[in-house]
């Protein structure tokens, strides 16, 4: 990979839809936030000539609409990880996720799609994304596709800590020339 800035925003918050997957969850109307306003500010400084692409989620492409006027391609390839069911609270989902991170070569539950799986769908989208385009990236997508994108770049285990903590919506930085984080997340 080149020597390019890769600006990967988590989604704003969505608009939980009980007994529907997460994946089909559309951007909670009341997402347009300060937060929201100040990450847009901050790509607009850092990363004004930056490529936009967007995962095919309804949460990612409504949060990419919302942080940039310019246009943004929508890639299936930058959606989360693949996941069947619906949790009926958020203990219950980050602990199957966590299962997931610790046995990456298989599903969590029936119909999940294994972590090495995503991780290598994200990795092969990223690295084709950074050989078309020669100004930096900002992708706009989800927390575990991040966190294991993250992982292989830099060349470390998941951070599960950083995972944990992630905001709606949030950023990281990453420095392909160097495999380094720039911009830690929570630090909009």
């Amino acid at each position: 990979m080149g020597q390019v800035l890769l600006h990967l925003v988590r989604h704003g918050r969505p608009q939980i839809q009980p007994g529907r997957a997460a994946s089909t969850w559309p951007l909670d109307p009341s997402a347009n936030t300060e937060e929201m306003h100040r990450l847009g500010s901050l790509l607009e400084d850092r990363a004004p000539t930056a490529a936009w692409f967007s995962s095919d989620e309804p949460k990612a492409v409504a949060t990419a609409r919302l942080l940039t006027t310019g246009p943004v391609r929508v890639l299936p390839t930058l959606r989360e990880a693949h996941r069947s069911d619906w949790f009926e609270t958020h203990e219950e989902f980050r602990a199957v996720v966590l299962d997931a991170f610790s046995r990456p070569d298989r599903p969590a539950r029936p119909g999940w799609e294994p972590l090495d799986q995503t991780r290598r769908r994200i990795s092969e989208a990223v690295v084709q994304l950074v050989g078309q385009e020669s100004d930096d990236l900002v992708l706009v997508g989800h927390g575990t596709a991040w966190t294991l994108l993250i992982s292989e770049i830099t060349g470390r285990e998941p951070d599960l800590n950083a995972w944990t903590r992630l905001r709606t919506p949030d950023l990281c930085i990453l420095d392909l020339g160097t495999q380094t984080i720039s911009h830690r997340w929570g630090r909009l």
